[in-house]
């Protein structure tokens, strides 16, 4: 049985480390757990553990969470004496004494197909991108970001209406096979990692809260992928009378669709009316459907519901700001600190 170090800090592993603690006992024993420090969440902003502490606790594992990876911290983790270290999404970057320290070395589940979408956001950035599949990766970390070996891989498709969270959900239960048929390959000796193909990799980054600005001068295609890719955050949102309204949920209108005014001629970002299943919205090629919307201080609603207390006239333009770029085929300069 593997002795398995489990760092992560992000409630998409609670899959994985359910299945450790029931189905993947024979193959696999969690002895110790590492993730971010309790942090401030909620409206109240009040101090609260995350999601993999909680289950630490629950489950009688221990738990460590550094504020930094010291030399402190990386004996910690060799007392634990592991045979192997799974990471999923941690929020910490680790350095090579880390990576070197269990006797099989440090594995990674990334949310992506790699070499695509190495990176920080690989679940918004390939819905954004327009993706119609993605997936969990099993690699070897190494010091080159997200450049490991690869094992194997489980793909999950991406529906036209996914956002963030559905896709999220798909690529949790995702982790549970990859793991199921790599840890008893990688506890006989006989799991083989290939090398990425460097030449087709692509790079996402870190969201910002920018990110959720759109221009309606890029087509309704790429601008319902942007808004459902990064919905619930950074959730865009554009300003109608004066205030700002975020977006939850949208799609490219078929074309051929009566609209109330014509979008043929009409400058991107016009309001052309609604239909039965949203705001329809002149763009720089096609119609974009706004499904859901969301006010200051409300709920967000389908935008039938929405426009009952909110109605938005056909002519309202909505305005346009740049949309920074969230994929690249070389890696992002990191952000000023």
């Amino acid at each position: 049985m593997l002795r398995l170090v489990f760092m992560g800090s992000d409630p998409i592993a609670l899959p994985a480390l359910e299945w450790l603690a029931g189905e993947g006992r024979p193959v696999a024993e969690v002895v110790g757990v590492f993730t971010q420090p309790d942090r401030p969440a909620g409206r109240g902003q009040k101090v609260q553990p995350g999601a993999i502490k909680l289950w630490a606790q629950q489950s009688g594992r221990p738990c460590h969470q550094p504020e930094k990876l010291t030399e402190g911290v990386r004996q910690q983790l060799a007392a634990l004496r592991p045979d192997v270290t799974l990471v999923m999404a941690y929020g910490h970057i680790l350095r090579e004494n880390f990576i070197a320290t269990p006797r099989l070395g440090t594995l990674n589940l990334h949310t992506s197909l790699l070499p695509k979408y190495r990176g920080a956001s690989p679940v918004q950035t390939a819905i954004a991108c327009g993706e119609r599949e993605t997936g969990a990766t099993l690699m070897r970390i190494v010091p080159k970001l997200d450049a490991g070996p690869v094992s194997d891989s489980e793909r999950v498709p991406i529906a036209p209406l996914d956002t963030a969270t559905e896709v999220e959900a798909k690529l949790a239960q995702a982790c549970v096979p990859l793991l199921a048929r790599a840890l008893p390959k990688l506890d006989a000796g006989t799991l083989i990692f290939t090398g990425q193909d460097e030449a087709v990799a692509t790079y996402c980054r870190k969201l910002t809260k920018e990110d959720g600005l759109l221009d309606f001068h890029a087509t309704a295609t790429e601008l319902a992928g942007r808004i459902n890719g990064l919905m619930p955050w950074p959730g865009p949102s554009v300003e109608i009378g004066g205030q700002p309204v975020k977006l939850g949920l949208a799609d490219a209108s078929p074309a051929g669709e009566c609209h109330i005014l014509d979008d043929n001629a009409a400058a991107p970002g016009t309001v052309l009316g609604a239909d039965a299943e949203g705001l329809l919205v002149a763009t720089g090629r096609g119609t974009l459907r706004l499904r859901k919307l969301q006010r200051p201080g409300g709920r967000m609603l389908p935008t039938v519901e929405f426009l009952r207390g909110f109605p938005v006239a056909p002519g309202t333009v909505l305005p346009s700001r740049p949309m920074p770029p969230l994929a690249a085929r070389e890696p992002f300069p990191r952000p000023a600190s």
